[in-house]
């Protein structure tokens, strides 16, 4: 069936609904860089229709429609927002971590945790709260003179404490420089996290504008005043692969490694 057909099979006000409903497949495939012409060849579409498709004047099928999304590698938080403009229902099912469904999951993500002891390992979701944490996130927290049960309670954001005035930001000896890198990709993160663009704008007057990498290391390290001494730390992330639902896509084990043997004796001796 042809685009025109189709058009003028509705009244106007349809139409308009349609364009309004597609208008997230275009911005998607602007954020990916493709052009019209390599997302139809991706998907095996025209891209006469696929233009239909993005205008409104095409409405596509379910299963198109997420070929289309999968193709765009876009995630499952807009797949299902696109899916729910164009009247079909959400694909990707968000459950609780506490779900029996999810009981292989909170397994696999507790051995993460346990295994990195007595380095510190959390686990966070995509708006960075909180979600999981081992005991040597504790140890640091008590190290660093914080109260480890009230940073590390489920829901924490740690972000803010980063960069919020006042918090986390003010035991960091390189604390412009690890601030920038936080916010640099926070930022990146929120194509993916719609949920972090308001707590982005609340933090940005507090974030340094431009600050140099120095590059000594291969790594960012983040330097930490504590009891112990000064504590140099990076970090590594660890996600799940083919994630089909949306709390499971959203979670990532950040690991914490020390950069030096007295940080790797602190933490082992708290």
């Amino acid at each position: 069936m042809t685009c025109e057909v189709i058009a003028a099979s509705g009244p106007a006000a349809s139409i308009r609904r349609m364009s309004q409903a597609f208008a997230l497949l275009p911005e998607l495939r602007r954020e990916r860089r493709l052009s019209q012409l390599e997302l139809s060849m991706r998907v095996g579409v025209s891209q006469r229709h696929l233009s239909c498709i993005e205008t409104g004047r095409a409405r596509p099928s379910r299963e198109m429609l997420i070929a289309l999304l999968d193709a765009l590698e876009a995630p499952l938080p807009r797949r299902n927002e696109a899916l729910l403009s164009a009247g079909y229902a959400p694909h990707y099912p968000r459950r609780s971590l506490d779900d029996p469904d999810m009981a292989e999951v909170r397994q696999a993500l507790r051995h993460l945790l346990d295994a990195h002891d007595p380095a510190p390992a959390l686990v966070l979701d995509g708006g960075w709260n909180l979600v999981m944490a081992n005991r040597g996130a504790h140890r640091l927290m008590t190290l660093l003179g914080a109260d480890a049960d009230a940073m590390l309670r489920p829901g924490f954001n740690l972000l803010r404490a980063c960069l919020e005035p006042g918090g986390l930001r003010t035991l960091c000896e390189n604390e412009d420089e690890v601030c920038a890198a936080l916010w640099s990709r926070a930022q990146h993160e929120a194509a993916h996290f719609p949920e972090l663009k308001p707590l982005l704008e609340d933090l940005r007057p507090h974030v340094p504008t431009r600050v140099p990498q120095h590059a000594h290391t291969p790594l960012l390290h983040t330097r930490l005043r504590s009891s112990a001494g000064l504590l140099s730390l990076f970090s590594a992330f660890t996600s799940f692969g083919s994630p089909l639902d949306v709390t499971l896509a959203s979670l990532r084990v950040e690991h914490f490694f020390p950069a030096d043997a007295a940080t790797r004796r602190a933490l082992a001796d708290a």
